[in-house]
């Protein structure tokens, strides 16, 4: 299959088969993904938390407005971001490059001090908004990922991430929850895989000029 009927495949897995679980492969694979992601300036402010623990789960389906999906499927993706940026973050990131790529300090040095003015001239709501940005290039490419590897997935921003912070203990790590995607495999009665994608076609929704 090429990418195009890989992503045809897909779809928002309304019901997931709750006896089928991802290999510890395939969520390896996932979590690299995840890690390899672009980001702007490749200043990494998102983390995943991924939830196979059912017990959590089943709690926090009623902070998802009852989405089933959350404690069917195999495992849960919580997609958050830090809750601030520091320029102890600009600093671990450049010194990642030099040490890695070994970059001459020098030459490093006008770019971290760039970066850590912007961060500072924008406000911490501007920042989080920032990072948010961040995390739904995340999560398209987990989509994409997922529908490659033949793994299901529904992303989802129905739920209070207030209540999942509280839950998961997300403060503790500095992160605020802002994008949900269970993975796992469909369920074969789940009538929505079989319904036709709605979409426009190429030429209304391409511009070539």
């Amino acid at each position: 299959m090429n990418i195009i009927d890989h992503l045809k495949w897909r779809y928002a897995t309304k019901k997931f088969n709750p006896s089928k679980l991802l290999s510890d492969e395939k969520l390896q694979t996932i979590k690299e993904a995840f890690n390899l992601t672009a980001t702007s300036f490749g200043l990494q402010t998102v983390s995943l938390v991924v939830v196979s623990d059912k017990n959590k789960r089943s709690r926090l389906v009623e902070h998802s407005y009852h989405q089933q999906q959350v404690l069917d499927a195999s495992h849960l993706l919580v997609i958050c971001i830090q809750d601030d940026i520091s320029e102890s973050d600009v600093d671990e990131l450049f010194d990642s490059v030099a040490d890695l790529r070994q970059t001459p300090h020098n030459i490093l040095e006008p770019y971290r001090k760039d970066l850590k003015v912007m961060m500072q001239n924008m406000s911490k709501s501007e920042r989080q908004e920032w990072s948010v940005k961040q995390a739904y290039i995340a999560l398209g490419n987990l989509m994409t990922v997922c529908a490659v590897e033949r793994i299901d997935a529904c992303p989802m921003e129905g739920f209070v991430p207030e209540k999942y912070d509280e839950l998961l203990n997300l403060k503790e790590r500095n992160l605020k929850s802002v994008l949900l995607l269970p993975i796992g495999y469909r369920s074969e009665d789940d009538k929505f895989a079989r319904f036709k994608k709605v979409r426009k076609t190429i030429d209304d929704a391409v511009i070539s000029l």
